[in-house]
């Protein structure tokens, strides 16, 4: 019985150190994830490669997510072009609450959408512990900030870009 015990233990600790160093960090690259955008296009992340990004992830059912989208759809049209992008992913399980929330919050910026929930590839891929969950990306693709000030956005903005 402990043998059994222990091999379980081996396997949860070896699943959980795998399950860490699969997710992304600072200095990474777009994580290579396919998406269905909100007009049922497939969409692959690391397309918007060449802009400075902000991926935000949420989702219709998350109270500080819709508070948090006012601001990101007008910080969205004082920057849109400035070679800057946001791409919202929503976690959402139903598509039609997702699709009515983009309306109702007139979200102008790409939205794509995993509809697995917190099971989704790209919450494991980001390491999402809770909603809303941001990631900056540079001009080259690489991960820059997670979580990233106002300020610490619009500097990477305004930094030459390649």
């Amino acid at each position: 019985m402990n043998s059994i015990k222990t091999l379980l233990m081996a396997i949860i600790l070896l699943l959980s150190v795998t399950f860490v160093n699969a997710q992304i960090k600072k200095g990474d690259t777009f994580p290579n994830i396919q998406f269905q955008n909100n007009k049922n296009k497939t969409i692959q992340l690391n397309s918007y490669k060449g802009k400075t990004v902000l991926v935000d992830f949420w989702a219709s059912w998350c109270p500080n997510c819709r508070a948090a989208s006012k601001d990101l759809v007008a910080f969205y049209d004082k920057y849109k072009g400035q070679n800057f992008e946001i791409v919202g992913i929503s976690v959402d399980e139903d598509k039609t609450k997702w699709l009515k929330a983009i309306e109702k919050d007139k979200m102008k910026h790409p939205q794509l959408i995993d509809p697995k929930g917190f099971n989704a590839e790209s919450v494991a891929a980001f390491g999402i512990k809770g909603l809303p969950s941001t990631y900056l990306f540079d001009s080259s693709g690489k991960l820059v900030a997670i979580n990233p000030t106002e300020a610490q956005i619009i500097a990477q903005i305004k930094k030459k870009q390649i």
